[in-house]
This record gives C-alpha cells, sequence and structure tokens, in this order.
C-alpha cells in the first residue's frame, strides 16, 4: 500500500505545520562493506553478457633444480589457464506514495523517501559485497579460535570446529602468517591486510593489550576506511555493525561474530549500471495519481578465487560451526 495522506498523515502531527520545520529520519547510512569491492582492472560494462570470465594462468611448476647440462634441451613448459566465472544480475528496491499527498503535504514524500531509499541501497551494497567474502563455495579458507591462543584453519569452504574463545591479538597473529607464508597475499593496502568484522570480535580484540588505535599507526595525510577502529598484527579491522552483512553471531558459538581478513584481489564488484535512485511520476498509470521512487542497478560481486590454493586464494573467513 503506498504512503497514503488520508490514512498515513492522520495517524500524528504529520498535517500540523505549526509543531516542527524538521522531519527526523532513521540514521542515514553509508557504504562499509561495499568500498572494498572493486573491479579490478576487469573493466565490465553494459552491453557484455550476463557473465564476466576473470582469466587466470597458472603458475608454472617449481623444478628440483634448473641447472641445464651442456647437451640438454631446455624443458619447456605448457601454461595452464582457469576461468571464474560470476553472474551479473538486477538489484532494487522502491516505495509508492500518491499525488494528493505530494502536493498538501508539507514535507514532500518524493524527496524524504529518497533520502530513505539511498539509506537502504547503502545498506543493501553492503549486504551484497558481504555475501561475497563469506560465499562458502568461493572463500575456502576458515579460521576458528579454539582458545585464547590455539585456532584451527579450514580449507573447505566452512569451518571445522565450534569457536571456544573470542578473538584475541594471537589469533591475528596467525591470520597474518597464513595470509603471508601460506597463501602469499599481497596487501590489500601499504603493507597492510583489512579485516571486517562484526562488533563482538572488535570488542574482544579491544580489550587485547596489543591493540593499537588508527591514529597510532596512521600518518597524517593516510587514508582512513569507514568505521576503522583500529590494528592488530598487519591487519587493519574495520568494524560493520549490520547484521544482515556480518552478523554478531557465527555458527553455534556464543564467543565469535562473522568476519573476513584480505588482502587484494579479494571481492570484484561489476558493474553494467551503476545503482541509482528512480522516480516514476505514472506508476500503476493512474494519470499521475500513484507515484514510486525506486533505486536500481545491475550488478555482479564475486570473490576473484574460489580455491584455497598458495597464490590464488585472497580471503579469509572467521567462522564457526
Amino acid at each position: 500500500m503506498p504512503f497514503n495522506w488520508e490514512w498515513d498523515a492522520a495517524v500524528g502531527i504529520y498535517k500540523n505545520w505549526q509543531l516542527s520545520k524538521k522531519l527526523r529520519k532513521v540514521a542515514a547510512g553509508a557504504c562499509i562493506v561495499a568500498p572494498f569491492g572493486r573491479d579490478y582492472g576487469i573493466g565490465f560494462k553494459a552491453n557484455a553478457g550476463q557473465y564476466i570470465n576473470i582469466m587466470h594462468i597458472e603458475r608454472l611448476p617449481n623444478s628440483p633444480s634448473s641447472v641445464l647440462q651442456e647437451t640438454n634441451r631446455i624443458p619447456i613448459r605448457k601454461p595452464a589457464y582457469g576461468n571464474r566465472q560470476i553472474p551479473v544480475v538486477e538489484y532494487g528496491e522502491g516505495v509508492e506514495f500518491t499525488n494528493l499527498a505530494e502536493q498538501l503535504s508539507y514535507f514532500k514524500p518524493s524527496e524524504q523517501l529518497q533520502m530513505l531509499l539511498k539509506t537502504q541501497m547503502e545498506e543493501a551494497l553492503d549486504t551484497a559485497t558481504a555475501q561475497a567474502f563469506l560465499d562458502s563455495t568461493a572463500v575456502k579458507v576458515v579460521f576458528t579460535p579454539t582458545g585464547l591462543t590455539t585456532s584451527t584453519f579450514s580449507t573447505t569452504g566452512t569451518a571445522a570446529a565450534v569457536a571456544s574463545a573470542g578473538m584475541t591479538f594471537d589469533h591475528c597473529t596467525q591470520i597474518s602468517d597464513y595470509l603471508v607464508d601460506t597463501l602469499y597475499v599481497p596487501p590489500f593496502e601499504g603493507e597492510h591486510f583489512v579485516g571486517i568484522t562484526a562488533n563482538k570480535n572488535y570488542r574482544s580484540m579491544k580489550n587485547d593489550r596489543y591493540w593499537q588505535e588508527w591514529h597510532k599507526y596512521l600518518s597524517k595525510g593516510d587514508f582512513v576506511f569507514k568505521r576503522e577502529m583500529g590494528a592488530t598484527e598487519l591487519i587493519r579491522w574495520v568494524v560493520c555493525n549490520r547484521p544482515l552483512a556480518f552478523s554478531n553471531i557465527a555458527g553455534t558459538s556464543p564467543y565469535l561474530g562473522q568476519a573476513v581478513v584480505f588482502g587484494d584481489e579479494a571481492v570484484a564488484r561489476l558493474e553494467a549500471e551503476a545503482p541509482h535512485l528512480r522516480l516514476d511520476n505514472n506508476y500503476q498509470s493512474d494519470f499521475g495519481r500513484a507515484k514510486a521512487v525506486a533505486w536500481y542497478g545491475i550488478l555482479g560481486f564475486g570473490s576473484v578465487w574460489d580455491v584455497p590454493d598458495a597464490g590464488k586464494a585472497k580471503i579469509i573467513q572467521i567462522n564457526s560451526l
């Protein structure tokens, strides 16, 4: 049902102009997770089909020795290629209102609803990006804390244990070492990886004496991510307080929330049509009496790599059974 002047405006003080000239709205959203999805040089655009194929060339195998004998030929390898396919789909939400409400209201529904839709759009994009980061069919490496200083890694896309402790600095060093020494992941920004976490993990890590606030490790002029709260061993942490993106409940554990840590080439964001607001002044073709405003976009989200192999996987989930 659309916003209706007869019914909706009558339930409160909406028709009274004298009480307030400011219309309060729900706290505005702003994208926290979506900026970490990047094109990575793919250059996807409109009229390029529904699927994007991210091609890569496999690493050449290492030999025990590359020493040549005088009479032997240089060994020639054949390159092998791989492909990661990500679909592009439509996204959008809308809300309806009447022309009567638009003409009689002191606060224009078209203006107020556009602001609310902008907030909803930002949060929806965060949710879609987070789903790509936490996609168990593609993001295979999963970290689970099993004690204050112990943990387990899984390479199946799902956790190998129930988390029996919250996140600590020791866990962050284990994740950093795995990214550097096992997966060979390049940093996301400067020398740092990025972690996006639910608030529960942030509270656990903040209590650790080695936690660093961002002004202690960034220099003047350095870029601060939105909602960046601090850093641990090579990881800059961004807190996302949106449960549809990163939940404070990870699996069945009472100690852990959802999180990810990643480097460069993590999640690709592909746009055939960038998200934007639309106004339909003749919604339902009723001679302009019914109107609607909506946001709409054609996008695709997905991890660049879908295997746990060294040199390929760029994301570690923090999760629990």
